[in-house]
């Protein structure tokens, strides 16, 4: 499989917050949201970006406690870029979600 993020994978990512990492799978989910219509290429590269990131995140050992957490968000996620069949989700219902990461991240600066 191909790593789109070598530096955060090689030890960088470690280094962020669990803030900053969800900040960052946002960043990359509201991507994907907002090629979803448009460019379905573009959509897939943004969401596949954003769960290597989130993978990344789930194999932190610092959040060992809140992987029941991750590995949900995950699985809505992926129910959302296939259609949402099983719970009703879409990619654009994780903008509040992953914004106040970002907001978060951003204040802690």
């Amino acid at each position: 499989m191909t790593r789109f993020h070598q530096t955060l994978a090689s030890g960088g990512w470690q280094k962020l917050s669990l803030v900053e990492q969800l900040a960052n799978v946002g960043s990359e989910i509201s991507r994907s949201a907002h090629w979803e219509t448009k460019d379905q290429d573009h959509c897939r590269q943004a969401f596949d970006r954003a769960l290597e990131l989130l993978d990344m995140t789930i194999g932190d050992d610092r959040w060992r406690g809140r992987l029941k957490e991750l590995t949900r968000l995950r699985e809505l996620l992926i129910d959302a870029f296939l259609g949402g069949e099983t719970y009703g989700s879409r990619l654009a219902d994780f903008s509040q979600y992953f914004f106040d990461f970002a907001l978060a991240a951003r204040c802690n600066k």
